[in-house]
């Protein structure tokens, strides 16, 4: 069976694992960032600040473990006040409402933002004595940057991290995996492309039933959702109210996110905390599991799908809407074509949008033509922003854009090409597969998960049926207090904040 949600609470429960732990982490001097720094790095040590100086972004050395955040720089290097971004406005989607995304292609060693999910899944069970790293393998299953993200937090922590994806993943991704993982062995191949997620499952049932082999199903681990609720939710707070403090009228209109393993899409849940945000969920429409109970399969690399992530928060979500794949994937060739940027240039782009292009990769076109659909659907003025993030850049789908480019530009992708797939996919985005969720449509996409998570994964009845009320998820947000206690705890044991 795969691994159910970490306990909410943070009590060490073995003893002995936790001491191998420590002396395991001393050795290799490796000190480990609380959720709290992840979220607001202003807060890690001088030290390790200053040390941080003569690491390379993608160094895998354990001081990168405190730059999981969003406040990288262009380079990587530095850490900025305000979360890189782009402002996206008319002239490229068409509509009055600025829609911002945040640059994920900042973060380090994967330049994507599931690296920091892995260290939310990682960090609880390491420091409660759930995973020893001296005699256990991370096993993290994933269609695409989450693996890519747990094998290299499990590469800093001196452990062994197995990747388990699709093979019908993007090229770069495999190649990545080969440059990282500490045998070729560490990468499983499961059938299938982004939709199929079962077959991930079924391959880590295969691999749980050794003892050695922990799963950190980035679907169920509450980590992965807390991590985001405060350290994405709090960056994206950060760039709205920058925006705000330049035009005072600004207001938050709607979060938008593909679902993938549902753990971005908990930032939600803060900016709606805090901001009166909508919550939107954003899915392919080729596989329009949330909206239609549909299946299918899809190329928006990063949003698995035809289920429900555990850690979904179902009963808090406002919108579901669809995007197809065809869109994403001329889109990408658009934005990475010589021939593309000039007519965006000539529509009036500016220069700093067109140069912030390559931050956006398949999953994160998505998200911004979910924002368009949302400003057109609810009548969206200039006042009103919504926010979305760029989970990688488009450096890792070079061989999709040539696929993309065989499929759909039998003549090439010239000058009246581009024309169409602007006219098409940015200045065409129609409000069709998008829904308003009642409560009936709601508790019908939270019932879905039932059919995942009890029938086939052995979630009882009753933890499944505990995430309705949200009570649930204000306690899950709690347990960051204690996790970061514990992490404090081992820093202390091991001193190796002290020994850099």
């Amino acid at each position: 069976m795969l691994t159910t949600p970490a306990g909410r609470d943070a009590e060490v429960v073995d003893d002995r694992a936790l001491e191998r732990t420590v002396e395991h982490l001393r050795a290799a001097r490796v000190a480990l960032p609380t959720f709290r720094q992840l979220a607001s790095p202003e807060l890690v040590p001088p030290r390790i600040q200053a040390a941080l100086a003569g690491v390379g972004a993608d160094d895998a050395d354990p001081l990168n473990l405190f730059r999981v955040h969003w406040y990288n720089g262009p380079g990587r290097r530095d850490v900025v006040d305000v979360p890189d971004h782009l402002v996206l406005g008319r002239a490229l989607t068409g509509v009055d409402a600025p829609i911002v995304v945040a640059l994920g292609d900042r973060f380090p060693l994967i330049r994507a933002h599931k690296v920091l999910a892995a260290y939310g899944c990682l960090a609880p069970r390491l420091v409660s004595g759930r995973f020893d790293p001296t005699a256990q393998r991370a096993v993290w299953p994933s269609t695409g940057n989450y693996c890519r993200g747990g094998v290299a937090i499990s590469r800093l922590l001196g452990c062994r991290g197995v990747a388990v994806l699709p093979e019908g993943m993007s090229r770069e991704r495999f190649d990545w995996l080969a440059e990282w993982v500490l045998d070729e062995s560490d990468i499983v191949r499961t059938p299938g492309t982004e939709s199929n997620v079962k077959e991930i499952y079924d391959a880590c049932n295969v691999l749980a039933a050794d003892p050695e082999n922990v799963i950190l199903n980035q679907f169920a681990e509450l980590g992965n959702y807390v991590v985001h609720y405060l350290a994405t939710g709090s960056a994206l707070e950060r760039v709205f109210e920058r925006l705000q403090a330049d035009d005072p009228r600004l207001r938050l209109r709607a979060f938008v996110a593909a679902t993938g393993s549902a753990g971005t899409i908990g930032a939600g849940d803060y900016l709606k905390e805090r901001l009166g945000a909508q919550i939107v969920a954003c899915e392919a429409l080729e596989c329009p599991t949330l909206l239609y109970n549909g299946f299918g399969s899809h190329n928006i690399q990063g949003i698995g799908d035809k289920h429900v992530p555990l850690i979904h928060n179902v009963m808090n979500t406002d919108v579901a809407l669809a995007v197809s794949d065809r869109a994403t994937d001329r889109l990408g060739v658009l934005f990475g074509s010589d021939v593309g940027r000039r007519l965006l240039a000539r529509r009036g782009v500016p220069d700093a949008v067109i140069g912030g292009l390559p931050s956006l990769g398949l999953s994160s076109i998505c998200n911004v033509l979910g924002a368009i659909k949302v400003a057109k659907h609810f009548d969206l003025g200039p006042d009103d922003v919504i926010v979305t993030v760029a989970t990688d850049g488009a450096e890792l789908y070079e061989s999709e854009r040539e696929l993309a480019l065989a499929r759909y530009f039998d003549d090439g992708f010239d000058e009246l090409a581009a024309a169409e797939v602007v006219g098409e996919h940015l200045l065409g985005v129609a409000t069709d597969h998008l829904l308003e969720l009642t409560h009936v449509e709601r508790t019908r996409i939270f019932n879905l998960g039932y059919f995942t998570w009890v029938e086939q994964q052995g979630v009882s009845v009753e933890d499944f049926e505990a995430r309705r009320d949200q009570a649930y998820w204000d306690s899950a947000r709690e347990s960051v207090a204690a996790w970061d206690a514990l992490i404090d705890e081992v820093n202390a044991r091991t001193g190796a904040l002290e020994s850099l």
